[in-house]
């Protein structure tokens, strides 16, 4: 029996990859096993190379991914070329026997730098090039098994039986490999049966279809090879679980919260949770509203705010700079408005489908002028449901924007989690006008008592302002007004709990410190469990007001601490530097857009405490 399982499903873009592991990942819940995967995708529509990196754990909901495989599941030949080197030891490939003489240069969709790698590669390993020989030299160095299936067979058997085209057939290819990981693991029958009908849910005879084809090859896989692969139950209770991405559990959280209003501009990997809100708008009552374009986005969502309602626009970082002069207006006149941002690989355009921690400077500084604002950061996918409730409670309690950081890894990355605990959230709504004469807006200290759009006569404009609205210039008045702005920071400082805005995990007394925000949580934290060394790993959780106290009292007591970060530069460092002086010398970055892997991050660590670098740059991943 196998307590973990690692694998990589690979096709190109459209050829039904994302239907794979959705059935897949229902049947491995459905099977009490935890599940985490992460979805890695070109920019374009279809014909480009995708894949899921995925860990299945019999005895825990697993936290990070690890860069080596024991399963490599290839809908075509460019899976194989690209990923062959994954598969670990005594590892399996699921493969096309059809593309056995395929060579890379029949692919005109690889990308050059990675045509030019294979072919220096192949001549250190004295591989011919084709797609057997690949088979075996792996078979040779590292006993690794093929699972041979002859797609065309399989899916002209499914085509006669059906009566359908041999086009119709072809898409059918993505349950060749459910099949066969099905049978290599021995799935149970009916789990998978349950997945295929959740995803055709009323189109029974396509579900028909697609359990003939998987048991078909399942029972190919188990009289050909067995299932090596078996693992035992972990006992998850299916129905205390979810089974779901960070697009959709954020989309949750703002729903639990009461949200009232959504607008958004199409962009990866933010469209998602817009597009999930849409799909339940009905019942929670929530106007999903798709702008022209990222202006309209943040202005909408502001005069949805000024109403009363729970209001908030999703996007990512072309999106956001072209949000900055609303944010601004937004702060001026003290809105109480979300904007959730999904980071992703820039500056520009960018790596537009890949993932980021670049934009921590920019959630915290654009707009021109100096505005409150409160800058959350979520880690996994609970905290993204959590943070989603206390942005708004955030928002309107101290009267100004609040933007919730996420990222393209924790927004496409599947997992298995509990239940989320709605008993213990509450609504906090803030102060609000409770009527009488004189009602001026921005009267008091830095909380004001807020009536909604057609409950009192009120002016907002861009310009400062007196309590009232009224323009001016006055530079007593103009001190008096920023000073009450600028205050609510201050206030929310002494009320937030510091522990809730950092937290520690590790040993009490660490030698060393590894320091992150986001999604390096999980794979800090795994990592930091498999060093030698006596290290706690930091997780930033609130970024304004910064925990200032706390973070300082552990910088000072590492011996070494070390940065890590999706970026070029580590701006954890260069917050952390600002805001308490302390230096970090150290870091551990990735910027190649891919997941950070448990055993790079582990071997980087080592490198980094033993003094050999300062710097170490992750680089795994196609």
């Amino acid at each position: 029996m196998n307590d973990e399982i690692d694998m990589i499903l690979g096709g190109a873009q459209g050829a039904g990859l994302e239907t794979t592991v959705q059935i897949l990942s229902s049947a491995f819940a459905s099977s009490g096993l935890g599940i985490l995967a992460d979805r890695e995708y070109y920019s374009n529509i279809k014909g480009r190379h995708s894949y899921v990196h995925a860990k299945v754990s019999s005895t825990e909901i697993p936290r990070s991914l690890e860069s080596s495989i024991d399963i490599l599941g290839c809908m075509d030949a460019e899976t194989v070329f690209t990923h062959f080197e994954d598969v670990r030891e005594e590892g399996y490939i699921i493969y096309d026997s059809s593309v056995d003489d395929k060579t890379q240069d029949e692919i005109k969709s690889l990308e050059d730098p990675l045509r030019e790698r294979l072919e220096d590669r192949f001549d250190e390993l004295g591989v011919e090039g084709t797609v057997s020989s690949i088979l075996d030299h792996l078979e040779e160095e590292k006993d690794v098994e093929a699972v041979e299936l002859d797609f065309p067979s399989i899916l002209k058997e499914l085509q006669e039986k059906y009566e359908m085209s041999s086009s119709q057939a072809s898409r059918y290819v993505s349950s060749i490999l459910i099949g066969a990981v099905s049978g290599l693991m021995d799935l149970e029958k009916n789990s998978i049966e349950k997945g295929i009908e959740k995803k055709f849910e009323g189109k029974e005879k396509i579900a028909e279809q697609n359990m003939f084809l998987v048991g078909d090859v399942t029972d190919m896989v188990k009289e050909e090879h067995g299932s090596p692969l078996k693992m035992e139950k972990l006992g998850l209770d299916e129905d205390q679980l979810l089974m779901v991405n960070g697009n959709e559990i954020t989309g949750m959280g703002k729903m639990t919260a009461g949200l009232g209003f959504q607008s958004y501009y199409p962009i990866t990997p933010a469209a998602d949770e817009s597009l999930f809100i849409e799909k339940h708008a009905g019942e929670e009552n929530v106007l999903v509203v798709q702008t022209e374009d990222e202006l309209a986005a943040v202005t909408s969502c502001i005069g949805a705010a000024l109403t009363g309602t729970r209001s908030a626009t999703a996007t990512s970082g072309p999106g956001f700079d072209l949000m900055t002069e609303g944010l601004g207006w937004a702060g001026i006149n003290e809105v109480p408005m979300v904007i959730t941002y999904y980071q992703r690989g820039g500056p520009s355009t960018g790596l537009p489908t890949r993932g980021s921690q670049d934009d921590l400077m920019t959630a915290l500084q654009s707009s021109h002028g100096s505005s409150p604002r409160i800058v959350l950061a979520s880690g996994d996918h609970h905290e993204a449901f959590r943070d989603a409730v206390k942005a708004f409670n955030l928002a309107e309690k101290y009267q100004t924007p609040v933007i919730h950081l996420l990222d393209k890894f924790l927004a496409n990355m599947v997992r298995t989690v509990p239940l989320p605990e709605i008993e213990s959230l509450t609504i906090e709504r803030g102060e609000l006008w409770e009527g009488g004469e004189d009602y001026r807006r921005f009267e008091d200290g830095p909380i004001s008592e807020r009536a909604f759009l057609g409950e009192e006569v009120m002016w907002y404009t861009g310009s400062e302002h007196t309590e009232s609205g009224n323009v001016i210039e006055d530079p007593e008045k103009r001190l008096k007004m920023k000073e009450k702005r600028m205050n609510k920071l201050d206030l929310a400082d002494k009320e937030m709990d510091e522990d809730e805005r950092a937290i520690y995990f590790g040993p009490e007394d660490p030698e060393h410190l590894l320091l992150g925000w986001g999604s390096v949580k999980e794979v800090a934290i795994d990592s930091i469990e498999s060093l030698e060394e006596k290290i706690g790993y930091l997780h930033l959780r609130t970024f304004s007001p910064f925990p200032e106290e706390k973070v300082l009292s552990y910088l000072k007591k590492a011996d070494k601490v070390v940065a890590v970060e999706h970026s070029y530069s580590a701006r954890v460092s260069e917050v952390v530097s600002l805001k308490t002086g302390f230096e970090i010398e150290n870091e551990v970055v990735k910027y190649t857009g891919r997941p950070i892997y448990r055993d790079e991050l582990v071997r980087s660590m080592k490198d980094v405490l033993s003094g050999r670098v300062s710097r170490e740059v992750l680089k795994h991943g196609p």
